[in-house]
């Protein structure tokens, strides 16, 4: 019995999705939270017509054997599918790496999925009593900061990422964020700006963001500012 996904999108080829790997990237279609700066509106909707069906993408993987590295699920949150495990498991079954691009929405369905991947690309929006506002959803926080803890904890390689909202710039809660990051324990991190970049006439986030990345330089095995 083949693994049932509500796929809203395919992107053939991508080497920013999985680093280090040429990948194919799979919009799961689906979300539970409502973030304002939501990069793919369109795939929030659980109802949405599908793009393609599980045998569609088994085939088009068929003919990607020796072309890609890697399939990332992406969304949407993919965590979302009861079918993203057994997705995984045959996708690394037919021989290709596999990622993932999640908020953590779903820490138990994430530790499922955790030993069926290569690397994940967790989301980590603010501290945790932040959330709500940010999500439009109640509890998030601790679903997202639960996956956290999954996720270090496991063997699987990965990045955490803060999309620069900007509530973050407020009430000096980019930096509380970046540190309570490191003391948790995260060694791979990416401050991943806007598209389009937040409004900065007088250069103040700019510059904080320069001294974050001086000051925290020496916390992290990897601290990068990325567009998104």
């Amino acid at each position: 019995m083949h693994p049932t996904l509500h796929i809203g999108g395919l992107q053939a080829f991508s080497s920013i999705d999985y680093p280090g790997e040429l990948a194919a990237v799979v919009f799961l279609q689906g979300c539970p939270w409502r973030c304002g700066y939501c990069h793919n509106p369109e795939l929030q909707s659980r109802q949405a017509d599908a793009y393609m069906d599980w045998p569609g993408l088994e085939a088009f993987l068929g003919q990607r054997r020796g072309l890609l590295d890697a399939i990332v699920f992406s969304g949407g949150e993919p965590t979302l599918q009861p079918g993203l495990t057994p997705a995984l498991q045959a996708i690394q079954a037919m021989g290709f790496k596999t990622g993932l691009h999640s908020a953590g929405c779903y820490p138990e369905r994430l530790a499922a999925a955790l030993p069926y991947l290569d690397w994940v690309g967790l989301d980590i929006k603010s501290l945790p009593q932040d959330y709500p506002d940010l999500t439009a959803t109640p509890h998030s926080g601790a679903a997202a900061w639960t996956s956290l803890e999954l996720l270090l904890a496991s063997q699987t390689g990965h990045e955490v990422r803060i999309t620069l909202d900007a509530s973050l710039f407020h009430h000096n809660r980019l930096p509380r964020l970046i540190d309570s990051l490191q003391r948790a324990g995260v060694k791979n991190l990416a401050l991943q700006q806007l598209n389009p970049p937040l409004a900065d006439p007088e250069g103040q986030k700019k510059a904080l963001l320069e001294r974050l990345q001086d000051d925290c330089t020496h916390q992290f095995a990897q601290l990068i500012l990325r567009n998104a």
